[in-house]
């Protein structure tokens, strides 16, 4: 019967797919991969730094700009 050895190969495929989804997490922590991307996450935010003036000048940029807007009043409505 040569149909059925193309079905069974497809199921042990499909069976094989779901297993290494299924351990994926746990297969990406033993080969050290999350690790990795722990250190180079690490390494980036290292990097970073914060610039306050610019923020207050930004914040002050903002507030003018809200205080510029035209407003609508609101009217009581007729009866």
């Amino acid at each position: 019967m040569p149909g059925v050895s193309w079905v069974f190969a497809a199921l042990l495929a499909c069976a094989v797919l779901v297993l290494i989804g299924a351990e994926w997490p746990r297969l990406r922590r033993l080969s050290g991969l999350e690790e990795r991307a722990r250190r180079r996450r690490g390494r980036r935010k290292q990097r970073l730094r914060l610039v306050s003036s610019e923020s207050e000048e930004f914040a002050a940029s903002v507030r003018r700009d809200l205080e510029r807007l035209p407003t609508i009043e609101e009217q009581e409505p007729h009866r």
